[in-house]
């Protein structure tokens, strides 16, 4: 399913224009990328939760070469499935 399907999807579901869904989910993921880039996470109870983990720095090796090089620390979002989510699926 791509964007314009979701957003198809949201104006059935919840008896909105396509419009007015496709401004529901650019909100969203609005929301959701604000409070990361803050550090907070998002719970969805029974969805999952949004948050950032922290990946350390850590030694790697260049395909081409096979020089060793180091990777930097890096921040990544994740999501943690809710229990309601995983039964259903």
């Amino acid at each position: 399913m791509n964007k314009s399907e979701l957003i198809d999807a949201i104006a059935q579901n919840a008896g909105l224009t396509k419009a007015d869904a496709g401004r529901a989910l650019d909100g969203f993921i609005k929301a959701v990328e604000d409070t990361l880039k803050a550090g907070d996470s998002v719970t969805l109870v029974g969805f999952g939760t949004f948050s950032v983990k922290e990946r350390p720095e850590r030694k790697g090796r260049n395909p081409q070469t096979g020089e060793e090089i180091t990777i930097k620390a890096a921040k990544i979002p994740s999501f943690k499935v809710g229990k309601s989510l995983k039964d259903a699926v």
